[in-house]
């Protein structure tokens, strides 16, 4: 009997002035995570190995042109050079232009990798915005630079803690512009795409609950009309479909219920909605990932961190719980025996 398939998951470097290289370190020093998959370090090498050092981890870093050529033995941190900046002058802490390049070559070089076949998903430490648009990247961050990458016009920024999965109607957007961007047509989409994202996970009869955008879902009218005009109008014709979706819920207990398994995925209509539950169940264990991509790409559910960048304090839990989604939904995805 053939040994199981160990994905390839590349672990993109993130912004080298914050946690990311910390956090893939630190992730790819946990023995258990060589028995799921083949942990890929994509950045460069030099940041890895100075990482390395300051962590007091005794582990060699080792360049591979070819990602099937890897070591992926405990002991050695496998590395992807992708960029081609010098980054011997990077400041910890600090938003510099040169660290937003590379993080975005390091995004670039991944999905690359991964549309060619040659590693099996994604795992992505934190990129710093600013820097990224400094650098001449203008994205708003991962999501909508994957889906630029990759082709893709319908996805959504989902999050995944225990029991708790959220998609999102709108993202990185200010409350005024996410108020103007809610419709029944995007909400429906969204809607869609939460049945399609489930099913992909391997629940066969997904439970979408709809969260509304005011206070208590809007009180019949009382406390606004976007819940009567186009939230339920979207989730009637989402029932219509087959698609078991419920709501408009009100905001405040929707992601409640949700966590203890009444629900499997709950629809926000905006950021802060959908983040602040998922961050308060679990900061560490967090998962940020893209439904609707042709590639799967996991990521960390925090940001570069800045304030304690370069001290070695950064947890790695939510990196280690995005490589082992990355690796859990390629296997679920792979045929039997392959």
């Amino acid at each position: 009997m053939s040994s199981p398939y160990r994905p390839i998951v590349g672990l993109t470097m993130g912004d080298p002035a914050g946690i990311g290289p910390e956090v893939v370190v630190k992730a790819m020093n946990e023995e258990a995570l060589y028995d799921r998959c083949r942990p890929l370090a994509i950045g460069d090498a030099a940041v890895f190995r100075r990482t390395t050092a300051a962590l007091g981890i005794d582990a060699r870093v080792s360049v591979t042109s070819e990602p099937a050529n890897g070591t992926y033995s405990h002991g050695t941190l496998d590395v992807f050079q992708a960029t081609s900046e010098n980054l011997e002058s990077i400041v910890p802490g600090e938003v510099q232009p040169a660290a937003g390049k590379a993080a975005a070559e390091c995004v670039i070089k991944a999905t690359e990798l991964a549309l060619a076949g040659k590693i099996d998903a994604i795992a992505t430490a934190p990129l710093n915005k600013d820097a990224l648009n400094q650098a001449g990247y203008h994205y708003p961050g991962h999501t909508e630079m994957l889906a630029d990458l990759t082709g893709t016009t319908d996805f959504s920024l989902t999050l995944i803690a225990d029991q708790l999965r959220v998609i999102h109607v709108t993202t990185h957007v200010s409350m005024r512009k996410a108020l103007d961007l809610i419709d029944r047509g995007r909400v429906l989409r969204i809607v869609r795409l939460a049945d399609r994202f489930c099913r992909y996970l391997g629940i066969a009869a997904p439970r979408v609950a709809v969260a509304g955008f005011n206070c208590h879902a809007g009180e019949n009218g009382l406390f606004g009309s976007e819940e009567i005009d186009h939230i339920r109008p979207a989730v009637e014709e989402a029932r219509a479909e087959g698609i078991d979706a419920t709501g408009p819920w009100p905001g405040d207990t929707i992601f409640y219920r949700a966590s203890k398994g009444e629900f499997d995925i709950v629809v926000a209509m905006y950021h802060d909605q959908g983040h602040i539950p998922v961050k308060m169940l679990g900061f560490e264990a967090g998962v940020n990932t893209t439904a609707g991509l042709p590639i799967i790409r996991t990521s960390v559910d925090h940001g570069t961190a800045f304030d304690i960048a370069g001290t070695g304090k950064a947890s790695h839990g939510s990196m280690v719980e995005a490589v082992r989604l990355a690796a859990k939904l390629t296997l679920e995805k792979r045929p039997v025996g392959v």
